[in-house]
């Protein structure tokens, strides 16, 4: 990527459980990766350090531009800044 370039943010939409079997909650992840197979390790890797049990990624896609309500703004801020931004529905 070049410096005119803006940076690749992912979101990655799915359900997740805190524990296996339990009622299943709707997820948006936003992150910057280099291409989909990063984007959905690094957002396995992220629910499971925030203590989701189960996941069930549906669709992955490229964000096209900042969000404009919250609290996606907040999430494609952090996902600028390097993290793994992770929005339970």
């Amino acid at each position: 990527m070049n410096d005119n370039e803006a940076p690749v943010v992912w979101i990655l939409i799915g359900r997740v459980t805190r524990r296996k079997g339990s009622e299943e909650s709707e997820v948006h992840v936003l992150l910057q990766a280099p291409d989909e197979d990063t984007a959905v390790r690094l957002t396995l890797n992220g629910l499971q350090s925030e203590g989701f049990a189960e996941v069930q990624l549906d669709q992955i896609g490229e964000m096209e531009g900042e969000p404009d309500e919250e609290p996606y703004i907040s999430a494609y801020q952090g996902a600028l800044e390097g993290e793994v931004a992770i929005v339970v529905a």
